[in-house]
């Protein structure tokens, strides 16, 4: 009986600390093509360096570091970014 309890709590305690992992970034779709005043921005990175998703000119998730912006697709890799940013600048 006192092994069903042990085991029982060690299974308990396993399944939160699986939960509290870093939650997965979900991306949109791409938005249709619309006409805005933005200007084209060419980022530092080909690619988001939190997802490796390729960046595009008109991404509004933006983080400029050392004189150069960097983009990504979205607030969540931007402020992961913005956490340790030489750990994600390519050198």
């Amino acid at each position: 009986m006192k092994s069903k309890l042990i085991l029982t709590s060690f299974l308990a305690v396993s399944l939160m600390a699986c939960a509290q992992e870093t939650p997965k970034v979900k991306h949109k779709k791409a938005a249709p093509a619309t006409k805005s005043n933005a200007k084209a921005v060419k980022f530092a990175n080909a690619t988001d360096p939190i997802c490796h998703m390729p960046t595009e000119p008109d991404m509004k998730d933006t983080a400029v570091y050392k004189n150069k912006t960097y983009g990504f697709c979205s607030v969540y890799c931007k402020d992961e970014f913005k956490k340790n940013p030489e750990k994600y600048v390519q050198k």
